[in-house]
């Protein structure tokens, strides 16, 4: 194993240990392909461990400029498309064999920990991020473990890491509510190139509102937690038309629900960054969110926000500046704030570049150099330690 010293600035290897990765559409195999691309930008050394994927998805080429290792894995009892991996020697195996300084957990549950023991074994700092309310799928889906478990396993994790790191204000409260000790502030980037109101055009908005419609956007998993069903009434006001992007297993349920919305599956790039901008509203749903990336890209395409007042969008949108925050788990709210918003493009043109504003100095380099920070801090701390204990 290299010696861990004053060169981390000039290279670490780096293990990010995820419970979900490429191919897979969410949050943290967002998160955890940016770290690593940019750790690469850095001069870095990034190693990927993650699940192995079901088995329809294991024939998808995942191309990437670092080493992925798959770990075998179960589906999630109760959620199916979340891959639990299992215990295997493999893991401490391929920090060796890779010579890594420091261990990045993305969002530790069950993979995390096999990380975290790994980690513990080899005598490496670690840094857990802490990216999906457990507890709340907990609650949500019935998966065989009573919330008040949940709680008391995340505790345990995160417990064991050098430090925590937290999307926001309301996750860190809720952690240190629950005993997780060592909390620091760490948010997510935004592509603010990407996604900018520049990218709005007339062939998509000929696609989204046919006939001239407010649309009305929701971008992110077709989910149960993610209560997309709210938006019922939205998709019912005259003059509106509610359009839904992502896929997941709540997708044909949801179909059904909301027969005037218009579904377009997953998309990405500069598609997806097209369609953002040529939405007139953005509408976020969930309760459970522990940041909210799909609302930073909303601000950053220049779309004026509706989002419950719970979770990451606490921090995110600043209700009658940047859009409004409604009381979660009801739809009046959000039918009554994106009716006003519908009637008044003045406020919409307003809210949204005022959006458009606060994203700015939210670059993935920035907030990539602060986790690189992170890494430095406990690596640092470590040597202190080996040196007091050698004393």
């Amino acid at each position: 194993m290299p010696d861990i010293g004053a060169d981390h600035r000039d290279c670490m290897r780096v293990a990010l240990v995820t419970e979900s990765f490429l191919p897979d559409v969410n949050g943290v195999a967002h998160s955890v392909v940016r770290a690593a691309e940019h750790l690469l930008r850095r001069g870095h050394q990034p190693m990927v461990v993650a699940p192995q994927p079901p088995p329809a998805l294991r024939d998808v080429r995942v191309d990437v400029p670092y080493p992925v290792v798959r770990i075998a894995s179960l589906p999630m009892p109760g959620y199916p498309q979340i891959r639990l991996g299992l215990p295997t020697p493999t893991m401490t195996g391929a920090m060796r064999a890779h010579g890594t300084d420091v261990v990045h957990l993305a969002s530790p549950f069950v993979l995390g920990a096999w990380g975290m023991a790994a980690a513990r074994s080899l005598k490496l700092p670690t840094v857990a991020v802490y990216q999906t309310d457990v507890a709340a799928y907990a609650r949500a889906y019935k998966v065989g473990m009573t919330e008040g478990a949940a709680w008391r396993w995340i505790r345990t994790v995160h417990n064991a890491a050098n430090r925590t790191l937290v999307p926001s204000s309301e996750s860190g409260a809720a952690l240190g509510a629950h005993g997780v000790e060592r909390i620091h502030l760490w948010r997510r980037g935004v592509d603010d190139v990407q996604f900018h109101p520049g990218r709005r055009t007339p062939g998509m908005r000929r696609v989204l509102s046919p006939n001239g419609e407010i649309v009305v956007g929701f971008v992110g998993r077709l989910a149960v937690e993610k209560q997309i069903d709210l938006l019922a009434d939205v998709s019912r006001l005259p003059g509106v038309r509610l359009v839904v992007v992502g896929d997941g297993p709540a997708g044909p349920a949801l179909r059904k629900a909301l027969p005037q919305a218009k579904f377009l599956g997953v998309r990405r790039g500069l598609q997806l960054a097209r369609i953002y901008a040529s939405f007139d509203i953005f509408a976020h749903t969930g309760p459970y969110e522990t940041f909210g990336q799909a609302v930073q890209e909303a601000m950053a395409s220049g779309l004026p926000v509706v989002a419950p007042n719970a979770g990451g969008p606490v921090d995110l949108v600043q209700h009658g500046r940047t859009g409004y925050l409604v009381r979660p788990f009801e739809s009046d709210g959000f039918t009554a704030a994106v009716a006003e918003l519908a009637t008044d493009p003045l406020k919409r043109a307003t809210f949204g570049a005022a959006g458009r504003q606060a994203i700015e100095g939210r670059s993935w380099a920035a907030v990539g150099d602060e986790l690189i920070g992170h890494y430095e801090d406990v690596c640092a701390a470590g040597i202190l330690e080996r040196r007091a204990v050698a004393a």
